[in-house]
C-alpha cells in the first residue's frame, strides 16, 4: 500500500503535491482534534487521569506509523532505517515536540503519575542503549529473541499502566475530592475545556469518534509523509538529510499535531502523557515488532553510537530532570533547552552524513 501510495504521488505535479499536503494537514489536524476531545472525554467518564489516557490509548495509536514504517523497512530489508526510525522518533517527540508545547502553552505535570510513567520511559531509553552495544564485532545487533522480550515487555507495560489507572494516586484522588466540592463551572476549567461529550452520549460512540480520529491521524500522515519527501527532493533538499530527518519527523507527527492541539485545548497533562507513552512504545512496540519479524535481528550503524544513542540518553534524561521541577510544569526555558537539543542533532546529523 504504502509503495502504490509512494508510485501514485511520484505521477503529480509538484504544486499539485502542495496542495495534497496542504489538505492532508488540515485532515491530520481535524482528526487530532477529534482524538483529543474524544480522549479527554473518556477519560473524565471513566476517572482515568489524562496522563495516563495520553500514555497508553492515544499513545498506542499514534505510534502505529512509527511500527509500519519500521516492519516495513526491517522486513524489505533496511534495518537502518527501521532502528534509526525508532530512535529519531524518540528524539523527535521529546525534543521537537515537548520543547515546541512549552513553548506555546503550559505543560502541567502529575509527578506521581509522571513517576510512574517516566521512569519506564528512561529505563527503556536505557535499555535500548544496553541492546544496541557491539559486544562482539563491529557494530551491535538486537537479536530477533531480544525483540520478542520486548513486545512482552510492552504486553507487561500496558497491564501496568491499565492497573494503575484503575487505582489512582493518592494526589489525583485528593485533587478529585476537591475538584467535586467546587462549583460545576471552576471544576471544568481546572484542566482545560471539557467536552461536552463528557456528559453526553455513549460509551460506544465516543469509542468510535476515539478510534475515527486515530484513523484520520494514521491515514493523512501516510500519505503526507511520501508527499513531502517527494516535493523535498524535487526543491533540492539533500537525499542524505531526507533519510536522516524526514522518515523519523514524518512518523511523529501524530503525536506532534496531538500535542500541538491537547496544549492549546488546555490539556497539556494529556500532551505529556501521550509523548512518554509514545516514547516508551518507540522502544517495546517499533523496535521490538520490527527485531522480531527479522531472523538476521537488527544491526546497528557505527555512527548510532556517535550521535544517535547518545543525543536520546541525553534528551530523556534532560526531559525527565524537567519533570520533576518543584512548580509542577515544564516551563518555556526548558521547552526551550528541548528544542535546543533537537536542533544540534539536526544540525550534526547534516553535518556527519555531509562527510
Amino acid at each position: 500500500m504504502d509503495e502504490l501510495i509512494y508510485r501514485s504521488l511520484e505521477t503529480l505535479p509538484t504544486l499539485v503535491l502542495v496542495l495534497i499536503i496542504a489538505a492532508m494537514l488540515y485532515v491530520l489536524s481535524k482528526g487530532a482534534d477529534l482524538l483529543v476531545d474524544q480522549a479527554v472525554s473518556l477519560s473524565v467518564r471513566w476517572g482515568v487521569p489524562e496522563i495516563v489516557i495520553g500514555a497508553t490509548i492515544i499513545s498506542l495509536g499514534t505510534t502505529l506509523p512509527e511500527v509500519t514504517v519500521s516492519v516495513l523497512a526491517a522486513v524489505n530489508g533496511n534495518p537502518d532505517l527501521a532502528l534509526g526510525n525508532a530512535i529519531g522518533s524518540i528524539i523527535a517527540d521529546t525534543g521537537l515536540i515537548i520543547g515546541l508545547a512549552a513553548m506555546i502553552g503550559e505543560l502541567a505535570v502529575d509527578r506521581t503519575i509522571v513517576n510512574r510513567q517516566g521512569r519506564l520511559q528512561v529505563l527503556a531509553g536505557i535499555l535500548l542503549a544496553f541492546v544496541c552495544i557491539p559486544f562482539s564485532g563491529n557494530h551491535g545487533n538486537i537479536r530477533q529473541w531480544v525483540g520478542w522480550i520486548f513486545i512482552a515487555l510492552l504486553i507487561t507495560y500496558i497491564t501496568i499502566s491499565i492497573r494503575w489507572a484503575r487505582k489512582p494516586a493518592p494526589k489525583q484522588l485528593a485533587a478529585d475530592e476537591d475538584a467535586a466540592a467546587q462549583p460545576s463551572d471552576e471544576a471544568g476549567s481546572a484542566e482545560g475545556e471539557v467536552p461536552q461529550s463528557a456528559k453526553t452520549g455513549s460509551v460506544a460512540i465516543q469509542i468510535f469518534k476515539l478510534v475515527a480520529g486515530i484513523t484520520l491521524v494514521i491515514a493523512s500522515s501516510k500519505v503526507l509523509i511520501p508527499a513531502v519527501k517527494i516535493t523535498a527532493i524535487r526543491v533540492g533538499i539533500p537525499q542524505s538529510i531526507i533519510a536522516a530527518t524526514l522518515v523519523a519527523l514524518g512518523t511523529s507527527l501524530p503525536e506532534l499535531v496531538t500535542a500541538i492541539t491537547a496544549v492549546r485545548k488546555g490539556h497539556g497533562a494529556l500532551a505529556v502523557g501521550n509523548i512518554v507513552g509514545a516514547d516508551i512504545l518507540n522502544v517495546l512496540f517499533v523496535v521490538g515488532s520490527a527485531a522480531a519479524v527479522t531472523p538476521q535481528g537488527l544491526s546497528v550503524p557505527v555512527d548510532f553510537y556517535r550521535l544517535q544513542i547518545p543525543t536520546m540518553l541525553v534528551i530523556l534524561l534532560a526531559f525527565r530532570l524537567f519533570t520533576k521541577g518543584k512548580d509542577g510544569k515544564i516551563s518555556r526555558l526548558e521547552g526551550s533547552l528541548l528544542f535546543a537539543i533537537y536542533i544540534a542533532y539536526i544540525v550534526l546529523s547534516y553535518t556527519w552524513l555531509r562527510t
